[in-house]
């Protein structure tokens, strides 16, 4: 059900609505990584262990993202979308007048709970709002902010913490945020569910507490604070309560996710694939900037710059993408291009302080070109089989295993470099390079590793997606 607005008006300002959060909330999660050893000198705490400013935000994303779509169906979207806004940007205040690094994270937590609901909820109204001979050009107009927020963070970023603080970085949400407010209120439609369902609280409770507890042990047993029993029962215990869950969604007639999908290849295989690639490559973007700023001693500023690359080139690749899958196809595309991301990262080892920097920033491209070819089109092979009714739950799944992937990643490749470490100071530059180096050369192999999940699909696996696919073009306004 919609109220109050006609559909022209609806499709005329939706687009824009929705690309104001989007904008807002990639700036947001790219402009952090550039600040952490900046942050890190203010709080009085080691960069490393700022990891949980990053992984609390992406963790409470993976958590809450089921929740969202039952939230909208019940309380409607624009009251969803409004409060979730709202929640974005004052959390976002909070962020800034942290005093120590727990109200930090704490602050960042309820950051990923607002973003959790603003984008997937803006994202059924767009699918809602528009047909699907006009969906490609309303999603294309939308995702072009997921695209720029990346770009312009890291540099924002860096220019915000070299001429003023790190608290700017979170204030800078505010005036956005607002924005937003205004928009949704005259402009977002209220969308209802057609049925009402129950909510699957015990599904939530066991999916979040598992998650959250393994991302936790990671993030703990980087920093030495449990010994090897504690660590092991703790990670068998959130393992636990994941197969609970499993177990759990089998057996609901209402699960808050629907793991009978992953019955369909093409879905386990992006899916499944895609999180353990995504385990390798989740670390890369904080422990550049670490390389950069601690390994090479450049200032935030020129690391932020250095962090472009990555960017700009995953928006190339969205040019050429469509006709390297025609050409080529999902599986064999998958299998070499896995292999190629590992051996990018394994080139980050080389990385030393005298390395021209034409030299990195060619590394940066590669990466984002790899990356941005490996993942956008993953998703894309997600759905290449699913039927359009259990499309809702298949993004569902999607994006909140990309986001726990992310978050292990993360915590991951941090708790990695700190083995590699092995105690000695992070204000050791040399010890600081050599640490990232064996983490880089690790990673690479995992990622080398995981392109083995990209065998089991067939040749002609997700052609009715890459075959008719074309060529993305730049946005036009809607109306």
């Amino acid at each position: 059900m919609v109220t109050h607005y006609t559909s022209l008006t609806i499709k005329s300002y939706l687009p824009w609505v929705v690309a104001t959060t989007l904008f807002m909330e990639q700036l947001d999660s790219t402009i952090v990584n550039t600040a952490i050893p900046t942050m890190a000198a203010s709080l009085h705490v080691t960069p490393l262990s700022l990891k949980a400013v990053v992984t609390s935000y992406i963790l409470s994303l993976a958590v809450c993202i089921p929740v969202s779509g039952w939230m909208a169906d019940r309380f409607g979207t624009r009251r969803v979308f409004a409060i979730a806004v709202a929640m974005f940007t004052l959390s976002s205040i909070l962020c800034g007048l942290s005093i120590n690094a727990t109200m930090l994270v704490a602050a960042r937590i309820l950051q990923g709970i607002g973003a959790a609901m603003m984008i997937p909820v803006g994202r059924i109204c767009i699918i809602r709002a528009f047909p699907k001979n006009e969906l490609m050009g309303a999603i294309n107009f939308v995702v072009l902010p997921a695209l720029i927020g990346p770009l312009l963070g890291p540099t924002v970023g860096g220019l915000i913490v070299y001429w003023l603080s790190w608290r700017e970085i979170f204030y800078i949400n505010v005036p956005v945020g607002l924005v937003a407010l205004y928009l949704a209120h005259r402009y977002m439609p209220d969308y209802y569910g057609d049925q009402s369902r129950p909510f699957d609280l015990v599904g939530l409770v066991l999916f979040g507490s598992g998650a959250a507890l393994l991302s936790w042990v990671l993030e703990i047993f980087g920093e030495h604070g449990l010994d090897p029993t504690t660590s092991l029962v703790l990670v068998l215990l959130a393992i636990g309560l994941l197969v609970a869950f499993a177990w759990h969604a089998g057996k609901a007639h209402y699960p808050l996710m629907n793991l009978t999908l992953f019955r369909i290849r093409t879905f386990r295989v992006a899916v499944a694939g895609g999180f353990v690639t995504r385990l390798s490559v989740g670390g890369m973007p904080f422990l550049l900037p670490l390389l950069y700023q601690l390994g090479l001693g450049l200032p935030a500023w020129q690391s932020g710059l250095l962090m472009m690359p990555l960017a700009a080139a995953a928006m190339g690749m969205k040019l050429v993408s469509a006709r390297l899958l025609a050409r080529f196809g999902f599986r064999q595309v998958f299998i070499i291009n896995t292999v190629l991301i590992g051996v990018t990262i394994g080139l980050f080892s080389w990385v030393e302080p005298g390395t021209p920097l034409t030299a990195i920033v060619m590394l940066g491209l590669s990466l984002g070109l790899f990356n941005s070819l490996q993942f956008s089109n993953m998703t894309s092979m997600a759905y290449a089989d699913v039927d359009s009714a259990d499309s809702s739950m298949a993004s569902t799944i999607t994006s909140s295993l990309q986001q726990l992937s992310m978050s292990f990643g993360l915590a991951g490749g941090s708790l990695i470099t700190s083995w590699y470490l092995g105690g000695l100071p992070q204000t050791d530059r040399f010890a600081v390079s050599n640490a990232l180096h064996h983490t880089f050369l690790t990673l690479a192999g995992l990622t080398i590793l995981s392109s083995l999940a990209f065998w089991s699909l067939r040749k002609d696996d997700g052609d009715s997606v890459s075959k008719g696919m074309k060529p993305v073009t730049a946005p036009t306004a809607i109306g």
